[in-house]
């Protein structure tokens, strides 16, 4: 914090010249209110700077958003996404902005666009692609299933869950801290394995489902800790995340869609009885790796 405050107009003068406002393609004036400050979600600091605009006098156009912080040349962060939330002459809305797609003009009459659902829908996909740990999870659970309607039950139990808790804690009803919910989603793996190793000497039937339910809750808290969403509750808001934990949902499906197959094909060869548990050792191993990392720095 006292580093912020030492160097609030270099902050200030960073951010007011990479994220403008124009109006009629003239640039509005950007002023700071208030100081900057440190807040935490999840454990995870972040600065807040607010600002505010005097657009042109008379001006009634288009207004465009552009943002450009942290680009790739500068080294301090890759690949950087903004998510913006407007309300401009009562057109409200949400758009990620990124080097491809630095602005957003938003005019009246506009509403939200079908392009800035797509966008969420592709940062759920982006988002479990490069999710190992979820991925992990999920291919436990398929290598530990029976067969189809046992795919069905824990797929729908895992997507129930998580979707409960993304929701949530992306409105902010709910705060986990992430030193809690990292270590528990690399727990759960091990658990799935486990299960699988065990489930020919013990009933887990019982368990399976609300085992499957309860860590889906924590994936989705992991889920929203990674979008990061800081924003009061709108319907444009829930149209958002309810695209970006669609797309998580299409990438999952075309894991069990792809993988499962190919698990019967296994199961029904001659050397299926070792080549099943030989899958889980790498996954055990990354898994209980990503447990300690994840107790330790957190400790």
């Amino acid at each position: 914090m006292r580093q912020l405050k030492l160097n609030a107009d270099a902050v200030s003068e960073y951010v007011t010249r990479r994220f403008a406002i124009t109006r009629d393609d003239t640039a509005c004036t950007a002023r700071t209110e208030g100081d900057a400050d440190i807040r935490t979600r999840g454990e995870r600091p972040y600065a807040v700077l607010t600002l505010a605009y005097t657009c042109p006098a008379g001006a009634a156009g288009p207004v465009t958003i552009s943002s450009a912080p942290f680009l790739d040349a500068e080294s301090f962060v890759h690949s950087t996404k903004t998510i913006v939330h407007y309300d401009v002459d009562g057109q409200r809305g949400s758009q990620i902005l990124t080097l491809a797609e630095p602005s957003v003009a938003v005019a009246a009459g506009d509403g939200q666009k079908p392009h800035q659902a797509r966008q969420f829908f592709l940062l759920g996909t982006e988002h479990l692609l490069f999710g190992l740990d979820h991925i992990l999870f999920l291919l436990s659970l398929l290598i530990g299933a029976r067969g189809l309607r046992d795919i069905v039950l824990t797929a729908t139990t895992f997507t129930a869950a998580h979707s409960i808790t993304f929701l949530l804690a992306a409105c902010g009803v709910v705060d986990v801290p992430a030193a809690v919910v990292e270590p528990v989603i690399a727990a759960s793996v091990v658990v799935a394995v486990a299960g699988f190793v065990l489930r020919d000497r013990t009933d887990n039937a019982r368990w399976r489902l609300p085992t499957v339910f309860t860590f889906g809750l924590v994936h989705g808290l992991g889920f929203a800790g990674t979008l990061g969403i800081d924003e009061s509750w709108s319907w444009e808001l829930l149209l958002s995340l309810l695209s970006f934990n669609i797309g998580i949902e299409a990438v999952q499906l075309g894991i069990i869609a792809v993988v499962f197959p190919l698990l019967l094909l296994l199961r029904r060869s001659p050397f299926h009885r070792w080549a099943l548990p030989t899958l889980t050792v790498p996954i055990v191993v990354v898994s209980l790796y990503w447990l300690w990392d994840r107790v330790t720095v957190s400790a």
